[in-house]
């Protein structure tokens, strides 16, 4: 992580990121008017002091809705991580460390789900269930398990005929404990890239399937949303569309610039 921090590429990711963050944290406990309070008086006015980043078409204030859409971006990135990382990683470390039969179904069954696009499965079972966040993450914590699952099974794989691993066994160490306390550490560094990259993925996906309106809820306002309606306004008020747009790129590209920094010193050792 030390190396990391002297790294060009990581530090302007992480400024991204951070920027993004800070408008969230504040997001939680002020924003400068109702996000869902119309004033159709003022629709789409331009940048002033009243309004940093202009109205909507309803007289919203766009920044007061990206505090809060930058909130649920973060909440969606961060689930699916997790959810793809939890499961995906248990599905991985069974059959990396037990291999055989176990293995050979496991990777099966990943591979048919590879095989399968992701945002395709995505959009079927939010078309079964219905739009909301946990739908959301669902869908996208399911596409996100493969990739979790084959860098858990290459380490197990690698690891559990390692000689710290045998001295584990030789000492009474369980399945448990030698899968989580001697193997997983030695995957953190890979696991982590991975997380940060799903993270992105997880946020360009959100958007994606919000601005089709099959993400979030309709009142809620996410960013594939705002750019959704943001869309129809453009000839009249180009600077609105941008608003998300660069919402959407500052935590995609902070994240991806972050996790090819951390893959690269990763490989470097």
């Amino acid at each position: 992580m030390q190396r990391c921090l002297h790294k060009g590429t990581f530090l302007l990711g992480a400024a991204m990121v951070g920027l993004m963050l800070l408008l969230m944290t504040v997001g939680l406990f002020y924003t400068p008017y109702d996000p869902e309070a119309m004033d159709t008086q003022h629709a789409l006015a331009f940048f002033s002091p009243a309004h940093p980043l202009g109205t909507d078409q309803f007289g919203r204030d766009v920044l007061s809705r990206v505090m809060v859409g930058a909130r649920y971006s973060f909440l969606v990135g961060a689930l699916t991580v997790v959810f793809g990382l939890v499961l995906g990683g248990v599905v991985g470390a069974v059959a990396g460390y037990y291999g055989g039969k176990i293995d050979e179904v496991v990777m099966k069954l990943i591979d048919v789900q590879m095989a399968f696009p992701g945002v395709l499965l995505a959009l079927m079972l939010i078309a079964v269930f219905g739009n909301g966040l946990q739908n959301l993450v669902l869908a996208l914590g399911l596409m996100s398990v493969p990739r979790f699952a084959r860098i858990a099974r290459g380490g197990f794989l690698q690891y559990r005929d390692a000689e710290f691993v045998k001295a584990a066994r030789a000492r009474g160490a369980g399945d448990g404990r030698i899968l989580f306390r001697h193997i997983l550490p030695h995957l953190t560094p890979e696991l982590v890239v991975t997380g940060a990259l799903g993270f992105a993925g997880a946020v360009m996906s959100e958007a994606g399937l919000s601005y089709l309106g099959l993400g979030m809820e309709p009142t809620t306002p996410s960013f594939g949303r705002m750019l959704s309606e943001a869309q129809g306004e453009m000839l009249q008020a180009w600077w609105y569309v941008l608003i998300p747009a660069a919402a959407i790129t500052l935590l995609v590209m902070g994240f991806n610039l972050m996790g090819d920094a951390l893959q690269e010193v990763t490989r470097h050792g």
